[in-house]
């Protein structure tokens, strides 16, 4: 079953392909969305990964929290 992870404390000038190859070293990112200003259209420091399983969730959260990603730990 899939599962969605609220990932904050990020760099504003992360990509959405950063946090995909990050999170797919792991396991399968289904999807990968940034919150962005709607007038700015600049990232919002948080996002939305769809992992492939419960597993490869918990996998992630294991070993990315608080990862220091641009000077700033993941959360």
């Amino acid at each position: 079953m899939r599962k969605k992870l609220f990932v904050s404390n990020l760099d504003f000038s992360i990509t959405t392909g950063q946090l995909r190859d990050m999170f797919s070293e792991i396991g399968n990112a289904i999807s990968v969305v940034i919150a962005v200003d709607r007038e700015t259209r600049e990232s919002k420091g948080f996002a939305f990964i769809e992992m492939e399983s419960e597993d490869a969730a918990r996998s992630a959260i294991e070993q990315l929290n608080n990862k220091v990603v641009n000077g700033r730990p993941m959360k």
